[in-house]
């Protein structure tokens, strides 16, 4: 009884001590989880923002493609027969004349044959001179009734025959001799010398494309136009030419607008005709402004590009609300670019005011001012001080010198 007596002392200071352990840990807890804890978010900065109020100006830009000098007619010459090329005359960028020979075949086979058919007319000619005597001998026989009528009319057939043969043999000759001119290609009309299709020791068949010539005179302008635009060009209207190496625009009208479209590039290629004196040279590249295609003058809601944030798959502007001084998302339609500045299909009403600048750090309801720059009456007057400080520091430097 003693001993639990005097145990008892020591086992209450063993519970006191751990229920001040306890309520230790407890205490140390609280203090890590209000450690842990996130701190109150600082507020959201005011922003001074740049604005601009909607209006409808006049469009400046006009719409401008890139095209080439060509031709009006350009031909494809080739040898009207097949042989192996043996000379070729023609150079890249060389001006012909009509009757020039530009390439040449080799002749020999073809010549052959032209002396074969000359041949074969001579012995026609002989055999045509022997019925024609056969025929005058045995007419005169039948004048003293020697021979009867149907010999004298085997004789005239014979005659006959040998006069078509003749006739034929002639006529091949004449067309074997025409084959042996053919292996001279010869330009038809004057021009320059485009492209070069084939080199000497090559072999061509008939028609095979050898020189491009374009020919003199008029000269066209070609160029591409997208599908949504060729329902508005029409043969007749009036375009402006710019040569882009530089010189007086020159005027010239819509000859032609291809009826389909090209498989590669899904465009549809326009011609316009201009004076063949003042043209550029042929490959030239030209800027072309269709009247048709051009909005100058015309009024619309333009936004410079700085004001302009992508929001998801839609473009879209900030705008002021003056009455919150908070600013909005709103989404505007992009209808195409004038020069630096967007033109809106939609969206924005004349007289809102949107975020000019700095439009990635906005985010919606949010608080912002209007930037106000320094005027130039404050810096002439902050001038004005600054000088007369200046002139005050020199008077006083003179006076104590002078003392």
């Amino acid at each position: 009884m003693r001993t639990l007596f005097a145990l008892w002392p020591r086992q209450g200071l063993f519970f006191a001590s751990a229920a001040a352990l306890r309520t230790g840990a407890l205490l140390a807890s609280a203090g890590l989880l209000a450690a842990c804890s996130p701190s109150a978010p600082p507020p959201e900065p005011v922003r001074a923002v740049k604005l601009l109020t909607v209006g409808a100006g006049p469009l400046q830009a006009a719409q401008e493609y890139s095209g080439e000098v060509r031709a009006r007619v350009e031909s494809r010459l080739g040898f009207r027969v097949a042989g192996k090329i043996v000379q070729r005359q023609a150079m890249l960028g060389q001006r012909v004349q009509a009757g020039q020979v530009l390439a040449q075949l080799d002749p020999q086979d073809y010549q052959l044959a032209a002396a074969a058919a000359r041949a074969q007319v001579s012995a026609a000619q002989t055999q045509h001179e022997l019925a024609a005597a056969e025929f005058k001998r045995f007419a005169a026989l039948k004048e003293q009734n020697f021979i009867s009528g149907a010999e004298l009319e085997r004789r005239e057939a014979s005659l006959k025959a040998a006069q078509a043969t003749l006739e034929q043999a002639r006529a091949q000759a004449s067309a074997q001799g025409n084959q042996a001119g053919y292996t001279r290609l010869v330009a038809d009309v004057a021009g320059v010398v485009t492209g070069i299709d084939a080199e000497p020791g090559q072999v061509v068949s008939s028609g095979t494309s050898v020189v491009r010539i374009a020919q003199d005179g008029a000269r066209d302008v070609v160029f591409a136009v997208p599908e949504d635009k060729v329902a508005r060009l029409k043969a007749g209207q009036p375009v402006v030419v710019r040569p882009w190496a530089g010189g007086e625009p020159l005027p010239g009208r819509v000859r032609e607008v291809a009826a389909s479209a090209d498989p590669v590039t899904r465009t549809f290629t326009v011609k316009v005709e201009i004076d063949a004196a003042s043209a550029p040279p042929l490959g030239a590249t030209v800027l072309v402004a269709p009247e048709a295609l051009g909005h100058a003058g015309v009024q619309a809601i333009k936004l410079p590009t700085t004001a302009l944030r992508q929001e998801g798959q839609s473009t879209a502007v900030w705008v002021y609300e003056a009455d919150k001084g908070t600013v909005r998302s709103q989404v505007v339609q992009v209808a195409t670019a004038d020069g630096n500045e967007a033109v809106l299909l939609g969206g924005l009403a004349p007289g809102m005011q949107v975020v000019s600048t700095g439009v990635h750090v906005l985010t919606p309801g949010q608080k912002v001012v209007i930037y106000q720059p320094k005027s130039a009456a404050d810096q002439s007057g902050q001038s004005q001080s600054a000088t007369k400080t200046v002139a005050s520091g020199a008077a006083a430097a003179a006076a104590s010198s002078a003392q």
